[in-house]
């Protein structure tokens, strides 16, 4: 009995330790992961409006949320979610347009998260990529691949050829060669997107 009950007591002290150092491990390593992504997506929004002097990330501020924005996106038949939204300001406190964040989850190796900067008129000024796994060489390429032809152009959805001739002026891009799951998960993200622009701008979707 005493043999059992000094087991048990020691296991209980190194549960207890091991649980105490795990709670030490989080505390001194969450805050540089949260610094980290800060970082990432500061940089991310920086690289889709670099004119912007600020950006606003209340979304009640505006009349818009993300989580009903990816309720209209689900609508449309998206497999996407709008993880944010955010209006880039000028020096005077004007809307030059909206980050938005999207994760569409058709990826060949998981979710593919990425934000993309729209101006109010319609123009995409591109997109950042924040998160992809697909395959090394192939749909890796996403970015710059896809990223490359998905800047300065204004156009209401995008779609993609493979073999080359694509015009994403007139919203067609090149499939990355031999990755057409990723490039479909990149092409329904982006217009994804746009479908919350639009949402966002018609002031079709309350907060």
């Amino acid at each position: 009995m005493k043999t059992m009950l000094k087991e048990a007591g020691i296991l209980f002290a190194i549960t207890l330790i091991a649980g105490l150092l795990l709670g030490v491990v989080h505390e001194v390593t969450a805050e540089p992961i949260k610094k980290a992504e800060e970082e990432a997506k500061m940089k991310a929004w920086n690289e889709v409006f670099s004119d912007a002097a600020s950006f606003d990330e209340n979304e009640e501020g505006f009349g818009v949320s993300s989580a009903a924005l990816s309720e209209k996106v689900k609508e449309a038949g998206f497999k996407a979610d709008i993880e944010a939204v955010v209006r880039a300001l000028d020096n005077a406190g004007n809307t030059l347009g909206y980050v938005i964040t999207v994760n569409d989850h058709e990826g060949y190796g998981g979710d593919i998260r990425f934000s993309m900067g729209i101006r109010s008129d319609g123009t995409l000024n591109g997109i950042s990529i924040l998160e992809i796994s697909e395959t090394a060489g192939l749909g890796m390429k996403a970015d710059p691949v896809l990223t490359s032809q998905l800047k300065d152009i204004k156009v209401d959805n995008i779609s993609f050829v493979k073999g080359g001739g694509g015009n994403p002026s007139q919203g067609t891009i090149d499939a990355i060669s031999g990755a057409t799951i990723t490039t479909t998960a990149v092409t329904n993200g982006v217009n994804a997107g746009l479908t919350a622009f639009f949402e966002i701008t018609k002031g079709g979707v309350g907060a």
